[in-house]
């Protein structure tokens, strides 16, 4: 049985800078504790020692995963921690030298040999595989997780498809969207919206998709309005509030809503549209590599590519959009993931960044051709071209960190889904000699050709060739 994925699984709200690394490993450390007290084997916790592996441990570092293990076993939440309070709370846990486990049970913690990261060592079935261990006086409890791509979590030998929703469109690959289409007369959303009621109500899905869109654009709002350096040792210098000053000269806004207005207004010149993309995609990424809060889309690394078209889209190609353009948008692009997620991965550690931002390029690339009237044929074409086109694109991280080539890339990848969507709009589905589901199947062989060493280990491609001395983040 195929794996049944809601879009709300594609698009989680997170804090960065990573899904793989950073947003799995908390939610993996926070289960892991759950599960202990559903056991009745919490209260019996003396200590605790979590080992990392693989890919985990060769960018741990530089992807905040430490950061994101302690958070987890402090309790927190990722989708409504206060962001601002991270630094403090991780400085009091290595301080103290003792930890709060869901803030119910302090238990003393030595980060130093409490939590090991073993990056010559990796776990069978993928490359981000994390042990947790809890003491207790009759022995060790042993757990093992996988960090699986955009904060998708699985235990040793869990089983996916053994809860499964019986949904009235179902679609193993994207050749069974279109027939359903075609068949019942629907548009890709509205074939989406009938699946997704099998898990929510109309109002939880269109609420909850606004919720995810909100949150997207404050994002990109914070990012264009946020000057300074990222920390991590690089010093990269954050682009996006500059280019957004240059852009919009002396005219002044006090929230995000007068500042889209002014956007807005802007002359539909073609650099300076250009300009505007750049500068939205940086700004997600950059808030990301700063452990902001941002939307997985389908992963933090290409968390600014889906935002930064839906931006594009309502501010300069249809400035009348509504809510209920920007949830078809978001139903389209969410499926899109599925198959990607169904038949490959969206993990760089498994794909290398084809895996992120080709994945993400391709979600965004359909869901802005239905957005302005594309035929569900030409969508699909769409998200075929955007991907056909990062075949390849490995994960080399400088220093372990988020930033280079990472930023940059999503405005790659933006400005890829919006020439994707273009071609196809002018174009006949019928000539096309390639289809999604074949991009998708190539995609993964790709990966699967693909040496480790450019596979989110920062042990090639730009990370061996950029000098660098990089400090914990």
């Amino acid at each position: 049985m195929t794996e049944c994925i809601s879009v709300f699984d594609m698009l989680k709200i997170g804090v960065g800078p990573s899904s793989s690394h950073t947003l799995g490993p908390w939610k993996a450390a926070l289960r892991w504790l759950k599960e202990l007290q559903v056991a009745g084997n919490f209260e019996a916790i003396s200590r605790i020692r979590i080992e990392l592996y693989g890919s985990l441990a060769l960018t741990g570092k530089g992807h905040a995963t430490d950061i994101a293990i302690l958070m987890g076993l402090l309790g927190e939440n990722p989708e409504t921690t206060d962001t601002s309070l991270i630094s403090d709370k991780v400085k009091s846990i290595r301080e103290t030298g003792t930890i709060n486990l869901l803030q119910q049970k302090e238990i003393l913690f030595k980060e130093k040999t409490d939590l090991k990261l073993i990056g010559k060592r990796r776990l069978p079935f993928h490359a981000n595989g994390m042990k947790f261990f809890a003491i207790t006086s009759e022995g060790e409890l042993e757990s093992t997780y996988f960090s699986i791509g955009g904060g998708f979590v699985v235990a040793e030998g869990e089983d996916v498809t053994s809860t499964q929703k019986v949904l009235p469109f179902p679609c193993d690959i994207s050749a069974n969207l279109l027939e359903h289409c075609n068949r019942e007369n629907l548009s890709i959303a509205k074939m989406v919206f009938a699946n997704e009621k099998a898990w929510r109500t109309e109002d939880e899905i269109n609420n909850g998709l606004m919720r995810i869109w909100h949150t997207m654009e404050e994002c990109v709002y914070k990012g264009c309005n946020t000057d300074g350096i990222l920390a991590g040792g690089l010093n990269v210098k954050r682009r996006a509030a500059s280019l957004n000053k240059k852009l919009l000269g002396e005219q002044t806004y006090t929230n995000s809503a007068e500042w889209i207005q002014l956007i807005k207004k802007s002359k539909l010149d073609f650099d300076e549209v250009l300009k505007w993309v750049s500068c939205f995609a940086l700004a997600v990424n950059e808030e990301n590599a700063a452990l902001g809060r941002v939307v997985t889309a389908p992963t933090n690394g290409s968390a600014g590519v889906i935002p930064t078209v839906i931006m594009y889209y309502f501010c300069f190609k249809n400035r009348a959009a509504t809510d209920e353009d920007i949830i078809k948008f978001l139903l389209v692009a969410g499926e899109i993931g599925t198959f990607f997620k169904k038949r490959a991965t969206i993990s760089a550690a498994m794909g290398g960044c084809q895996a992120e931002i080709g994945v993400s390029s391709a979600m965004a690339a359909a869901g802005l051709t239905e957005a302005l009237g594309g035929s569900p044929a030409q969508s699909l074409m769409a998200a075929e071209i955007a991907m056909e086109h990062h075949l390849g694109l490995t994960c080399d991280p400088v220093g372990g960190l988020v930033q280079i080539p990472c930023i940059e890339r999503n405005s790659m990848g933006a400005i890829k889904a919006i020439t994707a969507c273009n071609i196809a709009l002018n174009s006949d589905p019928e000539d096309a000699k390639v289809t999604l589901d074949k991009v998708i199947d190539t995609m993964w062989q790709t990966a699967k050709d693909m040496k480790v060493k450019y596979k989110e280990t920062s042990k090639g491609g730009l990370a061996v060739n950029i000098t660098v001395n990089v400090s914990e983040c």
